[in-house]
């Protein structure tokens, strides 16, 4: 897959920034001190659906428009945040969007969904087996199925890499949580893009590895998920073209614990008083992990998403 271009990021930028003002990146103090490094958050979830995923669904759709300008209704599968995107999007288009998740998934990212006008259905064990119910769907329904991984999503969601490096100059490296790779990819396409040095540094659950043990072998591998709170990282079949970014564009893949995970949601929550769900906190998870080898440097992560469950993130916050 090409990544896109500079012009494209741009682009894609005007189109998001109709809908949306740039979202925030701060230093924190507090935050500085705790890790040892100038630490900048790049605070996705200031989003009008508390995630990065609404760029790629607004350029998505606009793009679908153009190309397909007799399409009426579009379908996709999600642990949340992508179906709010594509929800969003989808109304704000005028088109019937039917939104797939797993069950026992989050009860308030369900609800979400619903208010952006989804129609919900509940089908399979995990992320992967609701995305093949909803292909199966897209045909028997005539719906257009918005993968979670594309290149037009990739632009999207990129232009929140744009805004940070045009924000904040030389940054030594940027930490970004890993789903199924558009974030990441996108962060990559806007580094070379812009022709930075920056280095980017892939961050999956212990629980939900797939695509840390494909960086380490080279190639796509499957995993089975274990129970995270990191759900919207919870992928057990990576996409091969993402890998194939990840692999030419990022220097490593970290893996987090869950304990560290939650440390981290807390550590923002007291820190910067902002919300993070379990995958918008796996960068700072990260950055905690590995601030020895990054003492003194300029550093981001990205606060990809603050929607999780409020008994979740209160139990969280009662922890140790």
């Amino acid at each position: 897959m090409t990544l896109p271009s500079l012009a494209s990021i741009q682009a894609a930028a005007e189109l998001v920034h109709r809908v949306m003002p740039p979202t925030p990146q701060i230093r924190w103090p507090l935050l500085c001190a705790r890790v040892g490094t100038e630490t900048w958050v790049k605070h996705e979830n200031h989003s009008p659906v508390g995630a990065f995923k609404v760029r790629g669904g607004l350029v998505y759709m606009d793009s679908l428009r153009r190309r397909e300008p007799g399409v009426t209704g579009v379908i996709a599968a999600t642990r949340g945040n992508h179906g709010q995107s594509v929800a969003f999007a989808a109304s704000r288009m005028g088109l019937r969007s039917v939104i797939v998740v797993p069950y026992g998934n989050s009860p308030e990212k369900n609800a979400a969904m619903r208010a952006l006008g989804a129609e919900l259905i509940e089908y399979g064990a995990d992320f992967q087996e609701a995305y093949e119910h909803s292909a199966k769907l897209a045909e028997t329904e005539k719906l257009h199925l918005v993968r979670s991984f594309d290149s037009t999503l990739i632009a999207g969601v990129a232009t929140y890499a744009l805004e940070l490096f045009d924000a904040v100059a030389d940054l030594d490296a940027v930490y970004v949580p890993i789903g199924m790779g558009s974030g990441i990819c996108g962060v990559v396409a806007a580094r070379n893009a812009l022709g930075l040095r920056t280095e980017v540094i892939g961050v999956v659950a212990a629980r939900a590895d797939a695509y840390a043990r494909s960086f380490a072998a080279g190639r796509p591998i499957a995993a089975d998920v274990g129970q995270t709170i990191a759900d919207g990282m919870a992928c057990r079949v990576p996409d091969p073209e993402a890998i194939e970014i990840i692999l030419g564009g990022v220097s490593r893949v970290a893996t987090v614990e869950e304990a560290e995970i939650r440390s981290a949601m807390r550590r923002l929550f007291s820190d910067t008083h902002n919300v993070a769900e379990g995958a918008g906190a796996a960068a700072l998870a990260a950055l905690l992990q590995e601030r020895a080898r990054m003492q003194g440097r300029r550093v981001a992560v990205i606060l990809s998403g603050g929607n999780v469950d409020t008994d979740v993130f209160a139990e969280t916050l009662a922890g140790n």
